[in-house]
């Protein structure tokens, strides 16, 4: 026997000694994983080791186990890896789904109804904090006020965050317990919205602050519960893994007991809440995986501006229908760069939220400059990157930026974005396909609860640039659609890579874990953007073992 020939007889011998070991054959499916070169694979069986990874994926007629531990007969049903959400945040999607949300209400008199109906059926606590409202769907034009949110409650504090959590809304009550009043003044990152030298009730960006420290925080309790209603609502749409981005020190200890306690299933990838939440979590560097690969902490986020729907987005020219305006950047150049450096030095992974132009092209300049001091595979984040001036988009492929983005944002601002800017201004904007030509790592999420966690109307999105109405017809700015397997990759791969976890999630190869979703459809079997929308999760699997439902 030639020593080729007994490689292949020990190869196979190998894979029959994997086979007995199996925990869990997944059979019967109509499979589909992603190659390293982003290529469809096809599968219609796959053999699970015991510590939860996959050992073999099997096409049809192919020789299976025929004893393994337990078989799951996947009824011909349509498999795909375990999807990735790049860019979220978990305790503030739980803690919504327990608190006030308007974020479906479409007029000012339909969430002061809705504002007044909670208050009624919730008289404690006292303070009634929410989340949603977006004066853009409203059709409002502006705005609204605490006058207005007075007519809905006025005898207890209000405060309620926009959809964006880019701004706040207080009623009176709020505003004296906070005791702002029209000599207050906003701190650097921020603006009081202001009429006739009073505040009107609106605080954007950093000017929260001057109420968020007053408002009595969740309890733990609270806390415990909002995150296991964040994991169900995750599991629910087929989320596996997730970046969550912005986790405060209270949140890592809500993960950390449910890890305790055998609680935690989605695996999550951290990211500070600014470097003192960071270095307070991990110490000086990042922490190692916990709990089976579901926690670690990563990097740090750090904010270079606001949000385009509240105009805190900082432009290279003033807002075209607010031309007294041009946004809000968070921080100099000199003190971005500085804090990037400091949480490069102890190795934590720098991810920075940036909307408008302005603030992409500084972020791009900094890690330009960085890039000279901190070498090595360091996969500098943008988290947003929308509005970017086509002459800086080449610059996101020079060291390998990530361009981590959320298709859905596209389907919802694109009447916005015009609105505000003009399209002569928006060739750069949600520029995805350009971003993967100029050699960027290209991630996807939903920025959830911004938008639903909801991955498939975001692959909906990425292919058509189409709305949930079809709206604009052929798509807003058509040349900046994807392929299906592209989306599928920025929700899966990418996203893994965007979180230095690809080595062991956002496939299912050899050694990574089996953590995967049926759906009711073939999504890649001619299916419109619509169906694609409408597709819906029916199990969801984390290492071999279903977590969803359960």
């Amino acid at each position: 026997m030639s020593v080729k020939q007994l490689m292949a007889a020990l190869a196979v011998l190998l894979l029959a000694a994997a086979a007995a070991q199996a925990d869990v054959l997944v059979d019967n499916v109509n499979g589909y994983t992603l190659d390293k070169d982003g290529r469809l694979v096809r599968f219609a069986a796959m053999l699970v080791g015991d510590d939860g990874k996959v050992q073999q994926l099997y096409q049809r007629g192919d020789r299976k186990p025929e004893r393994p531990r337990f078989r799951f007969d996947g009824k011909g049903r349509t498999l795909l890896p375990g999807l990735i959400d790049a860019h979220g945040h978990v305790m503030e999607l739980g803690l919504g789904a327990l608190q006030l949300d308007l974020g479906d209400t479409h007029s000012l008199a339909e969430a002061q109804a809705r504002i007044r109906a909670y208050a009624a059926a919730n008289p404690t606590p006292r303070w009634i904090v929410g989340r949603g409202w977006n004066q853009e769907s409203w059709g409002l034009g502006r705005f609204p006020t605490a006058a207005e949110l007075d007519a809905a409650v006025s005898d207890r504090p209000v405060w309620l965050s926009r959809v964006d959590g880019h701004a706040a809304w207080a009623n009176n009550a709020a505003l004296r317990e906070a005791k702002v009043d029209g000599r207050t003044a906003a701190p650097a990152g921020g603006r009081i919205e202001m009429a006739a030298g009073k505040p009107t009730g609106i605080f954007i960006d950093a000017a929260q602050q001057l109420v968020d420290r007053i408002v009595p925080p969740p309890l733990p309790l609270m806390r415990d519960q909002a995150f296991v209603k964040a994991q169900q609502i995750l599991l629910g749409y087929g989320i596996t893994a997730t970046a969550d981005m912005g986790t405060s020190v209270e949140d890592w200890l809500v993960m950390r007991r449910a890890g305790d306690e055998g609680r935690l299933k989605v695996r999550i990838l951290s990211y500070g809440l600014g470097l003192d939440s960071a270095l307070a979590i991990g110490g000086t560097r990042p922490t190692p995986w916990l709990y089976g690969d579901r926690l670690k902490l990563v990097g740090v986020k750090l904010y270079a501006d606001g949000a385009l729907g509240s105009r805190g987005a900082w432009l290279k020219a003033p807002y075209k229908d607010k031309p007294d305006q041009r946004g809000l950047p968070f921080h100099s150049d000199t003190e971005i760069r500085n804090l990037m450096s400091r949480a490069a030095m102890d190795g934590f992974q720098v991810a920075v939220h940036a909307i408008g132009d302005a603030a992409n092209a500084q972020i791009l300049g900094a890690i330009e400059e960085l890039a000279d001091t901190y070498k090595g595979d360091r996969r500098w984040r943008i988290e947003h990157a929308q509005i970017v001036d086509p002459v800086d988009l080449p610059r996101f492929g020079r060291f390998g930026t990530v361009a981590s983005m959320q298709p859905v944002h596209e389907t919802s601002d694109w009447r916005m974005a015009q609105a505000r800017m003009g399209m002569q201004r928006l060739a750069g904007a949600y520029a995805w396909r350009t971003m993967l030509a100029n050699g960027a790592p290209l991630a996807f999420g939903s920025d959830y609860p911004v938008e639903s966690p909801n991955p498939f109307p975001g692959l909906a999105a990425a292919i058509s640039r189409e709305d949930s109405e079809g709206q604009p017809p052929g798509g807003w700015i058509p040349e900046q659609r994807l392929t299906l397997e592209q989306a599928l990759a920025a929700f899966t791969r990418t996203a893994a890579y965007a979180g230095f976890a690809e080595d062991r999630l956002g496939s299912l190869e050899r050694g990574k874990y089996a953590d995967f979703v049926l759906i009711d459809r073939d999504i890649f079997a001619g299916a419109t953007p619509r169906q694609i929308r409408e597709t819906k999760v029916l199990e969801t699997w984390l290492a071999g073992t279903r977590a969803w439902p359960n």
